[in-house]
């Protein structure tokens, strides 16, 4: 007797859900559509769901021409309103505004918009870059010491071991050389480091082409696809119904094998007392004993850590990698003028390059610089609103606006970096741009491969070091050309959110007489 009572309630209450559903994707449909509108700011209509960039899910652009649409879509204006899905987000184009945000009133902005916390992925949502707050701050403090200098040069060795490994098994194999994909044989050579500096595991990626620890970080740093997209998309919209269906951005096999590395490598080395110079060992000893329990860095910390180390490394040096061979050979002259300065110092240090050489090579930094320049690891660096902060008008006839707490903003890098009113000719690969007599000339706060402020790339000077050791090496040993299958100009891929190719990076490598 009491069934239909049932099912008239279980109706009722499944009405009422569709309605609040409907109520709420209204009321986010009308958000976007009129929150900028009605503010009186320069903004770009947002479609509905994807907001302003639907024109990138749907791969009608590539993620740097997306860029530099809303960048050019008011050419005379400090800022541009769009709408990242439904969150409201200002586009910053004034560099005064980006300093003032970065710098000046950081404490306005002082996080990441990370859409995954530490309880939907442990080691994704632990690690420095996706903290926040003060546990960011206490974060940044303990790994600070571990990127000084001094600790570049304390690993240096390891890097400079890896690089000549790599160089040496291309010169011994021209038959893989003399045609090579730059992109897969670059992050391999980067898995090398980073496995060998990040987490004391030695491998040889080009000669075990399917090791473990290259397959997973593949699997991890495998951003495009399909599901991949929907995945992202889902955390973006909706990180509580993410959170509440059990859904990780790193696959639980991938998760698992690096929490498993790091676990054993801090076990045995604290039973053993083994010390080696690399990333594990650095992060051990930043564990502070005299903390209290809250504030000392766990496990999980030194795993969240060292993953994000790992990530960075393997793929978004890499890039860089492949964009510096790939203008190197199709620039033959830069090329040349930058063999010379690496002979010369090889010459000084019979056969070998030390850090203090390294760093003392000026055009190699130039032409670094400029590659940096034109192909910036992000395409936009973003900040979240703390604490309420307001803009200036963006120009004659705009409304000054106020930024709210969860609102974003943006800073263009790529489309900065592009931008003729600061990089003369910004196609044009000219690593004179940094040269001393120039680089001042450089508007500040334009050029920012690695961001600005306190929440820069704590780990540049790592990047920059085994990218530039692999070149001083691959820049001894050969010549670098361009083949058949090379792409001038590359053109973008539409299917990741960075700077890829489809057409991937196809270099010859010519063996010199040294």
């Amino acid at each position: 007797m009491e069934l239909p009572s049932f099912s008239i309630s279980f109706k009722l209450l499944v009405i009422a859900l569709i309605t609040v559903g409907l109520a709420k994707f209204i009321s986010m449909l009308h958000r976007q559509y009129s929150y900028w509108k009605k503010r009186r700011v320069p903004y770009i209509w947002a479609m509905p769901v994807f907001g302003t960039g639907w024109r990138i899910f749907i791969r009608r652009i590539s993620f740097p021409d997306y860029a530099k649409f809303i960048y050019n879509y008011y050419p005379n204006v400090k800022y541009v309103a769009v709408m990242d899905f439904a969150t409201p987000t200002i586009v910053i184009r004034d560099p005064e505004l980006i300093r003032e945000i970065t710098i000046k009133n950081f404490e306005n902005f002082p996080d990441h918009q990370s859409f995954i916390n530490e309880e939907v992925d442990p080691i994704f949502g632990r690690n420095v870059f996706s903290l926040r707050g003060e546990r960011w701050r206490e974060m940044r403090n303990t790994l600070s010491p571990s990127f000084t200098a001094s600790k570049m040069r304390f690993m240096f060795e390891l890097v400079s071991k890896c690089s000549k490994e790599f160089v040496d098994y291309l010169y011994d194999h021209p038959d893989f050389s003399s045609s090579m994909e730059a992109k897969d044989a670059f992050t391999r050579y980067t898995n090398d480091v980073i496995a060998t500096v990040a987490f004391g595991i030695s491998v040889n990626s080009l000669e075990d082409r399917d090791n473990e620890f290259y397959m997973k970080g593949a699997d991890a740093t495998k951003f495009g696809g399909f599901l991949r997209l929907l995945k992202f998309m889902l955390f973006r919209m909706s990180p509580r119904l993410s959170r509440i269906i059990g859904l990780s951005f790193l696959s639980s096999d991938t998760a698992s094998f690096f929490h498993r590395v790091v676990s054993e490598t801090v076990k045995t080395r604290d039973e053993q007392n083994i010390i080696r110079p690399d990333m594990i060992h650095l992060l051990m000893q930043a564990r502070d004993k005299e903390k209290p329990t809250s504030q000392q860095m766990t496990i999980g910390d030194i795993i969240a850590q060292a993953f994000i180390f790992f990530l960075a490394g393997f793929d978004t040096s890499s890039t860089l990698m492949c964009y510096i061979v790939h203008e190197l050979a199709i620039n033959p002259d830069i090329q040349e003028k930058l063999r010379k300065e690496v002979d010369r110092y090889m010459a000084e240090g019979n056969g070998e390059i030390s850090y203090e050489a390294l760093s003392k090579m000026e055009y190699m930094e130039m032409v670094t610089s400029e590659a940096l320049r034109k192909y910036p690891p992000v395409v936009f660096i973003d900040r979240l609103c703390a604490q309420k902060f307001e803009l200036p008008s963006a120009g004659p006839g705009y409304n000054s606006v106020i930024v709210h707490p969860t609102d974003t903003v943006w800073f263009p890098v790529y489309a900065l970096h592009h931008d003729p009113k600061y990089f003369p000719d910004p196609k044009k690969f000219d690593p004179e741009r940094f040269s001393e007599e120039n680089k001042s000339n450089i508007v500040p706060y334009t050029y920012m491969p690695f961001g600005l402020g306190p929440r820069k790339c704590i780990g540049n000077r790592f990047a920059l070091m085994e990218t530039k050791i692999l070149m001083a090496h691959l820049l001894h040993r050969f010549h670098l050309k361009p083949t058949e299958k090379t792409k001038i100009p590359i053109v973008f891929s539409k299917a990741q959110f960075s700077l890829h190719s489809d057409d991937g990076f196809w270099i010859g490598l010519e063996k010199r007489n040294v």
